[in-house]
Order: C-alpha cells, then sequence, then structure tokens
C-alpha cells in the first residue's frame, strides 16, 4: 500500500506496478554495483554484490562479507575474520534501506513525484523523486529509476544530507530460481572453527 502523498496519478500508478511486478516473484537474485561519492571530499568508492530475496528472508554478499536473514536472526560471516556474528535484525532503527525492503523500500516515508526520464543502454527509464517525510532524515532525497517496459527497478540514487550520493545499479535480474530449502538457512556445522559472536 503506498502511502506517499502525491497528487500524480501516474506516479502512484507506476509504483504500484513495479510493486506488484516484485510481489509476483517467489523470490529474486540480484548482481548490482553500490558506488559512494563526495566531490567535496575527494571521495569514490565502488563495490559490487549479489543479493538473493524471498519475502523477509535475504542473503547478502558484498565486501566480502555474507549476511544471511533467516526472516528471524541476522548472521553476519566474516571468512577473512573467521568470524560470525549473530543479531537481530536492526536495519529498521538504521536511517539506511533494508536489504529485505530494497525493491519495496518506497511504500511508506516518502512524498514522490515524476522526475527525467532518460535512455539507458536502449531501456526506457523513468525517475520518481523520493522526498523523506522525516525532516530528520539522513537523505536529502532519492532518485528511484524504474524501467518502463518491465516495471524493475534499475537503480536508486541517494544524496545525503552531508551531499554524498550513493548509487546503487541493478546489473542482473533474475526470478523464481530454484532454491533449496535450506538456502536461507545458517550451517553452524560449516563454520565449526569460527569464532562465533552472539550479540542477543
Amino acid at each position: 500500500m503506498l502511502q506517499g502523498q502525491t497528487h500524480d496519478p501516474e506516479v502512484k500508478e507506476l509504483l504500484q506496478e513495479v510493486n506488484a511486478k516484485v510481489e509476483s516473484y517467489n523470490n529474486i537474485q540480484i548482481d548490482f554495483k553500490y558506488v559512494l561519492e563526495n566531490d567535496s571530499e575527494n571521495i569514490r568508492q565502488e563495490t559490487r554484490g549479489k543479493i538473493t530475496l524471498s519475502g523477509d528472508k535475504y542473503a547478502l554478499d558484498i565486501l566480502g562479507v555474507q549476511r544471511l536473514f533467516d526472516g528471524e536472526t541476522l548472521y553476519t560471516i566474516s571468512p577473512e575474520d573467521e568470524e560470525v556474528t549473530i543479531s537481530k535484525d536492526n536495519s529498521e532503527d538504521d536511517n539506511t534501506i533494508s536489504p529485505s525492503a530494497l525493491l519495496t523500500f518506497y511504500e511508506s516515508g516518502y512524498n514522490y513525484k515524476l522526475d527525467i526520464s532518460q535512455l539507458k543502454f536502449g531501456r526506457k527509464i523513468q525517475y520518481i523523486k523520493l522526498t523523506p517525510i522525516d525532516s530528520e532524515a539522513e537523505i536529502k532525497y532519492a532518485l528511484l529509476g524504474v524501467d518502463t517496459k518491465t516495471k524493475h527497478i534499475y537503480n536508486l540514487i541517494e544524496i545525503g544530507e552531508n551531499d554524498t550520493k550513493t548509487t546503487l545499479t541493478i546489473l542482473a535480474f533474475k526470478t523464481n530460481i530454484p532454491l533449496p530449502k535450506s538456502f536461507f538457512k545458517f550451517n553452524a556445522s560449516e563454520y565449526y572453527d569460527y569464532y562465533i559472536n552472539n550479540l542477543d
């Protein structure tokens, strides 16, 4: 249910189509590129990752670390440190978008309006400007790029209060892939020699 404050029915309809498309899949696997930039600080960092989503569950691989959320417990697995951190998924407490809500975060908490459209690799991308309703939010606004043909999200650009720009671009989007039932389950026997840090 979209709760943004807008008078543009075209935006609302497009977001509802995106949401319906996401909810029609059993699972989604995304390869993505994540870029963080701050020109005034002369910072540019780029990394790639992969996330598999199914309902509230997710498996996220980025920067050599895997985050596995089984719907109740978050396991952060660091092979480099040979450590597993076990905690509740507290991403709702942060000002960041939870991995499990990556494709539906815009449903509440934002005002939205139509922005520019661009051709990217032969695809028409319609941008929607999302402005947080919360005046204390750490981002000024976000631009959500939607492929008008597939109704899939193409990218998300966030502009922070400190002028930091983060861009998440979806490179590959696979749906309804066959996953074993244990895909989102943490198998402790695979990490018997790791340090287990239980925060709960």
